[in-house]
């Protein structure tokens, strides 16, 4: 069993996986989600720190909502956040669609595709080494 202190509260759990918080915390930043979520789509040209401020909930955490793709900058949005490859200006995840086909070759490149295997060579049966009996 492994017993963690929620990184929150302090209180004692135990940790399965995910972020090391404990299940009321989990609960409480899910309900934050929802509220922060709801604030957005009424107030749709709101900027991040606005939100963060309205919400009553970090910066961090809305960035963090946003590179787990729950949440996304709209297309006219003058906000967002830099990709982690090249620091273009993206609207949700980690990466920007060229990095992300970028990693996707190089990884496809990485793996070594099998090779057919070659016919074996037909042999002759005269260079067999056996004992021959000759008829008489």
């Amino acid at each position: 069993m492994n017993v963690r202190n929620c990184k929150k509260c302090g209180r004692l759990f135990n940790y399965v996986s995910g972020l090391p918080i404990c299940q009321i915390c989990r609960e409480e930043l899910e309900k934050k989600f929802v509220e922060v979520k709801e604030y957005i789509r009424e107030h749709k040209i709101s900027g991040v720190t606005e939100v963060a401020e309205a919400c009553d909930v970090d910066v961090r955490q809305i960035r963090q909502w946003v590179r787990e793709e729950r949440l996304e900058f709209s297309e006219d949005s003058t906000v967002g956040i830099d990709c982690e490859g090249c620091g273009t200006m993206i609207r949700s995840g980690r990466f920007c669609e060229r990095c992300k086909n970028s990693m996707a070759k190089e990884f496809g490149d990485s793996i070594k595709k099998p090779e057919a295997p070659k016919p074996a060579a037909k042999k002759n049966p005269k260079d067999n080494p056996k004992m021959r009996f000759l008829s008489e």
